[in-house]
């Protein structure tokens, strides 16, 4: 008897041990709503001015924007440490746009606060769309200066249906909301949803800037010399505030995929060494890591040759715990955040090579830059095509491809397809000289939109493993021009117009970075390596041309040119 009823308290202590805990696990999840509630009492301002909210530490930040957005609590909540140790820590990349840019920028990023009271402030300043630095304007801009010059104004072939990437078709509409998938869907879809015509040009204006960019992609070019759109999606890049994030899939090193409020999407590579940093000489090309700085310039370089094959890139500074960790709804990515011993909010994430904790991503203390390349149009609505570079490396650390081994390997290229027709071959002339230019050694593959066929533009996708090495020239990565001997004459005029010293590649490199908000984005040496390297691309050109003759070399391209152009060797 005594015995069953010592069982029976027993069991009615178990029963209140459960119900008190139940009811803990209640308040737990009740009290970000509470605390959410009592924030909004002051009318719902997130001023970056409050040092009390500023210094909140990770759980009572991570319980707030769980419960916002689904998350389950308990682990966050476990978390106790205060990263938070800085007020700049809590400023967003989309707050950042308040602050005045001036002087050193590594000095603005320690300190983050406005620099009105410098002289430079008060110059003439060239405007720019891009919500980035400005460019002082001593004298005249050799950037602009450049852009007037008659090559940088030749026009393209007249546009037909078959030249655009997206024709117009008023039975297609598009749905912004669709965050996962942006794309274009048939009118027999959800009726309810906002719909936009892709093509109206009575409403053209009212699109998304990446909406806009995407329509302009046609067979000669990813976007217009002077496209009013371009410095409006840098901007965005730079300002549009991130609603989701998700890692890519594939690739051997870590990359972000941002979601922005008004449904574009880009690609994020964050910081992983400084400028400072050279890539040692025995490294092999596909073991150093990705620079997110070299995207950046990767685009503006692209640029400045007149290729646009480039998606436009943009520098930002972002703060790691209020947009990336906070929105992501990705846990395999969540779950890799942590405080370093030196209070510095870090992760690592999911990728084949250098996602563990020895190759962390770090913050100061949660700042930390990158670059973000607007998407490409969706594969569903605009399909691309992959290639193999012919003058592909071998990655192998004891075997050579056949290019670095047989001399006359480019007649055999020139007698395959697409490269015996077409000007295919002169594409991969143009990304060789570009490649070079940036030190390049990692363009295994490129693309191209699979519509317009053989006939249409390489995209230069992928290199953020250029401005590596400023003191080695990679001479390799000239093997294929020196090879074919073959070259467009608007690319061989333009790069002999760039090593002139009234435009000089690296002072023109150098004045269009400036525009970006990580400025400055290349040190010194890699700017002047770029002059070097220039001048060996025309040397090699020069031989070529010597050996051949200019006309077997230069491939006239110039619609209406009817100048004769005789290089000082024919002199």
């Amino acid at each position: 008897m005594i015995k069953m009823i010592l069982f029976r308290k027993f069991r009615v202590l178990i029963l209140m041990v459960f119900l008190v805990a139940c009811t803990m696990h209640i308040m737990i999840d009740l009290l970000p709503k509470l605390e959410k509630r009592a924030d909004s009492g002051d009318g719902g301002c997130q001023c970056a001015h409050h040092p009390g909210r500023e210094s909140q530490g990770w759980g009572k930040q991570r319980a707030r924007s769980a419960a916002e957005a689904g998350w389950p609590n308990k682990h966050t909540l476990r978390i106790l440490q205060d990263f938070s140790n800085e007020p700049s820590s809590n400023l967003t990349s989309h707050s950042l746009e308040k602050i005045t840019v001036a002087g050193d920028r590594a000095e603005s990023f320690k300190r983050m606060r406005p620099s009105a009271n410098k002289a430079e402030d008060h110059k003439p300043l060239i405007g720019d769309a891009s919500g980035a630095r400005t460019v002082p304007a001593h004298g005249v801009s050799r950037l602009a200066a450049l852009f007037e010059h008659p090559l940088y104004k030749v026009d393209l072939p007249p546009l037909v249906d078959d030249d655009t990437l997206f024709n117009v078709n008023t039975d297609i509409r598009f749905y912004p909301r669709s965050t996962t998938n942006q794309g274009w869907h048939n009118v027999d879809g959800n009726e309810e949803e906002e719909e936009f015509s892709p093509t109206g040009e009575a409403t053209a204006e009212s699109y998304p800037n990446w909406l806009r960019f995407h329509i302009g992609i046609n067979r000669y070019e990813l976007y217009s010399r002077h496209s009013p759109v371009l410095d409006a999606l840098l901007k965005d890049l730079v300002t549009q505030k991130i609603t989701s994030v998700a890692m890519k899939s594939g690739g051997t090193q870590l990359k972000l995929i941002l979601t922005f409020q008004n449904y574009g999407q880009a690609l994020f590579k964050p910081m992983k060494q400084t400028r400072e940093q050279e890539t040692p000489p025995d490294f092999f090309y596909f073991s150093d890591f990705e620079r997110h700085n070299a995207e950046v310039a990767a685009f503006h370089l692209d640029r400045i040759l007149d290729f646009r094959r480039v998606p436009p890139v943009a520098g930002r500074l972002v703060n790691m715990t209020r947009e990336i960790r906070d929105v992501t709804r990705d846990k395999k990515l969540w779950r890799t955040f942590f405080i370093s011993p030196a209070n510095n909010v870090c992760f690592y994430g999911e990728c084949s090579y250098y996602c563990s904790t020895e190759h962390a991503l770090c913050g100061k203390p949660d700042q930390i830059e990158g670059s973000l390349a607007a998407f490409l149009p969706d594969l569903n609505l605009a399909k691309r095509k992959t290639w193999r570079n012919p003058w592909r490396r071998s990655y192998h650390k004891r075997k050579k491809a056949e290019w670095e081994v047989d001399p006359d390997y480019c007649d055999e290229v020139k007698q395959t397809p697409p490269y015996d027709q077409g000007t295919r071959l002169l594409d991969i002339m143009d990304m060789t000289i570009f490649d070079f230019l940036m030190g390049n050694m990692d363009r295994h593959h490129y693309e191209t939109f699979e519509k317009f066929g053989n006939d249409t533009f390489i995209i230069h996708l992928d290199n953020g493993r250029g401005f590596g090495k400023h003191s080695h020239d990679e001479l390799s990565i000239l093997v294929p021009l020196s090879q074919c001997c073959r070259v467009r004459k608007s690319t061989y005029l333009r790069l002999q117009l760039l090593a002139k010293e009234e435009y000089q590649l690296s002072s023109l490199m150098e004045e269009s970075l400036l525009r970006d908000r990580l400025s400055p984005v290349l040190i010194q040496p890699h700017l002047q390596a770029m002059d070097r390297r220039l001048r060996l691309v025309l040397k090699v050109l020069a031989g070529c041309i010597e050996k051949e003759g200019y006309v077997n070399v230069v491939e006239e391209d110039l619609a209406g040119d009817t100048a004769t152009h005789r290089s000082p060797g024919h002199r």
